[in-house]
């Protein structure tokens, strides 16, 4: 095989990453819009609390994250049984490999919509609800398009997190070849193996262009914020 061309597995690892990126950000986006707003504009106790735990998923050690989804979602977890009831299953699926992925990214999206909420000028909002405006149309007609370039950004950087998050998938879905195996757990797997040098090239190149690309995209879109 030349070193061009991808083998089954590796396309599969490829489209997997892509959708499990993509799903990890769709699911997070409307929980860390709201999230975000309440860090920036309300005050209340816990708020501390509250901030820290959004961000504690930043400096646990990703193996650990993954054990705790495990210990939460798994089939003999504290949510496990509610999962099976519904006829769900998370744990060593495609779908745990998105949610483990968004647990991951989410402190990244909720810091760059925070970042832009609070850039806003508070007298806007002060405006809008002088001339009637309940807080669900503020919300909605006022600050949502002020604040779209800033979500944009963090959907970018929280989908470039989730392309290359490793510790917690591969702890919480394993590394199964066609259903859990990302780009990063193939690049693994394919260190185990001597001789692989080819598909462990092309996996690298595909995973620095995808992500440079997100994380190129998101600058852009930071300076596009800033000028504004």
């Amino acid at each position: 095989m030349s070193w061009f061309s991808l083998s089954t597995v590796e396309f599969q690892a490829l489209t997997l990453s892509l959708w499990v990126a993509g799903a990890s950000v769709l699911v997070s986006l409307p929980i860390a819009t709201a999230v975000a707003y309440v860090l920036a504009r309300c005050r209340f106790w816990g708020h501390s609390l509250l901030n820290a735990l959004v961000h504690l998923p930043l400096v646990l050690p990703p193996v650990v994250t993954g054990y705790l989804l495990l210990l939460a979602f798994g089939r003999h977890g504290v949510f496990g049984p509610v999962l099976e009831i519904l006829g769900l299953q998370l744990a060593f699926t495609a779908a745990g490999a998105a949610l483990a992925a968004a647990v991951m990214a989410f402190p990244l999206i909720v810091r760059a919509i925070r970042l832009s909420i609070e850039s806003l000028d508070p007298k806007l909002e002060e405006a809008a609800r002088t001339l009637g405006a309940s807080p669900v149309r503020l919300f909605v007609f006022v600050i949502l398009p002020l604040i779209f370039p800033g979500i944009l950004a963090g959907a970018v950087v929280g989908f470039a997190k989730a392309l290359g998050e490793f510790g917690a998938t591969i702890t919480f879905v394993s590394n199964i070849p066609g259903e859990t195996q990302t780009i990063a757990s193939a690049i693994y797997a394919l260190l185990q193996v001597p001789g692989q040098e080819a598909a462990l090239g092309r996996m690298i190149g595909f995973s620095i262009l995808l992500s440079f690309g997100a994380l190129l995209l998101s600058e852009i879109l930071a300076r596009r914020m800033v000028r504004r």
